[in-house]
């Protein structure tokens, strides 16, 4: 469908500026496919302190930094001001945005609240993406005895500024802690105060639903961006005796579950070479376990695209072991466009990449992962076969083709 209007899109994010990973990937994508077709797009988010030099060469591309603090930072994540700053910041110095059709939201922080609230005051209509599961994401990142209160504290502060009308109880299911509970009444508060709420995968949505969103949900999966897509990335083979290539471009962090997967890796006799890119809170410890226990293993940390590129096309094996957690699945996206067979064991990511490409451990554990990786080196053929499907498929990934979609969900809402 040819869409004719060329809509003014302004997007939220609390996560974008001075970061990597699936979110900052999608969120460029997404920008540069809308704005090929000739939208126009803003984005707002979070940043490090910046100097007049940078932030006009961001403004030149139609990215602000919003007000941020500049001493507490979230981890590795720039922290926003007050969402109240935020508004009036927005209104002073971008009186334009009342003029945009859509707000598109990402993430449930300072900026991402400002960006709903501000939609409602203006009377524009407001989607909201929800990635992934906060309550997993506190406890891979907060040790054991913090994460109630850090859960509660960031629960109440969400509640000063759009309204907790539902309270999620602990249970047996996904809220099975006073913390997670905490994190859910967050996440479901939040979505209902969109006016439409769109997640990247099936499984998130009706988890969201099971917990009390009662706005439409809409699934739009990930994409890669048309500009960095391999025209020609080889088939993936794995011969007896070869080193296996494995692959590591997730966070390094305690819910991408870095450390199981090392201990997986003591588990095996065979020849292999892991590759670790990106950073993350679990960076130290996953260093000094690879160094004591003599792992093949090499630590790159933040590369350009570029270089990273070419490290997914040389692979055999594509990795990410989160579980129960990551619904957002970029890691698997990239893998797809270069034919890179991939290796999990959440079930759930089976929905993202196409059947008869991938590998899945029994389950989460590092016995059962370090058993579907000798299975691999047991057969070697396997790698050719799901390379080849990889590449058969790969084109679906592609941004340009998914963008439709995504243009259709903002004409219809606007038409509301």
């Amino acid at each position: 469908m040819l869409l004719l209007y060329h809509m003014k899109i302004a997007i939220f994010s609390d996560c974008y500026l001075d970061l990597t990973g699936g979110i900052v990937s999608s969120i460029k994508a997404q920008k540069a496919a809308l704005e090929k077709d000739g939208h126009i797009v803003y984005i707002f988010s979070t940043s490090y302190p910046k100097t007049p030099d940078q932030i006009q060469e961001f403004c030149k591309n139609n990215i602000f930094p919003v007000p941020s603090c500049r001493i507490f930072f979230r981890g590795i994540t720039p922290v926003s001001r007050r969402p109240s700053i935020i508004e009036k910041w927005l209104l002073d110095n971008h009186p334009e945005i009342k003029d945009f059709d859509i707000f598109y939201v990402h993430y449930e922080s300072g900026c991402s609240i400002a960006g709903l609230r501000l939609a409602k005051k203006l009377g524009i209509p407001s989607i909201q993406v929800m990635h992934g599961r906060e309550d997993m994401g506190l406890a891979g990142i907060i040790p054991f005895g913090f994460r109630t209160t850090v859960a509660t504290l960031l629960n109440t502060f969400h509640s000063w500024y759009l309204p907790h009308i539902t309270t999620i109880r602990r249970d047996n299911y996904l809220a099975d802690t006073l913390a997670k509970a905490k994190m859910w009444t967050m996440m479901v508060n939040h979505a209902n105060y969109a006016d439409l709420v769109l997640t990247p995968s099936e499984h998130f949505r009706k988890k969201l639903i099971h917990y009390g969103v009662k706005k439409e949900i809409k699934v739009f999966a990930n994409g890669f961006a048309d500009t960095l897509f391999p025209s020609a990335p080889i088939i993936k083979t794995l011969r007896p005796n070869d080193e296996l290539r494995i692959i590591w471009h997730s966070r390094v962090s305690g819910e991408k579950r870095i450390l199981p997967f090392l201990r997986a890796l003591t588990r095996i006799a065979h020849k292999y070479r892991l590759d670790i890119y990106g950073d993350g809170n679990d960076l130290k410890k996953a260093k000094r376990y690879a160094k004591r226990h003599h792992l093949n293993t090499y630590f790159h940390g933040n590369v350009d695209f570029g270089v990273l590129k070419k490290a997914i096309d040389r692979a055999h094996l594509d990795v990410l072991v989160s579980y129960d957690y990551d619904t957002f699945g970029m890691t698997l996206i990239e893998a797809e466009a270069f034919a890179t067979p991939v290796f999990f064991c959440d079930p759930d990511m089976q929905e993202i990449i196409p059947e008869g490409s991938f590998v899945i451990s029994e389950n989460e554990t590092s016995l059962a992962m370090a058993q579907a990786l000798c299975r691999i080196v047991d057969h070697p053929d396997i790698i050719h076969k799901m390379s080849e499907v990889m590449l058969q498929k790969r084109s679906e990934v592609l941004m340009s083709k998914r963008i439709k979609q995504l243009e259709k969900i903002f004409n219809d809402i606007m038409k509301k």
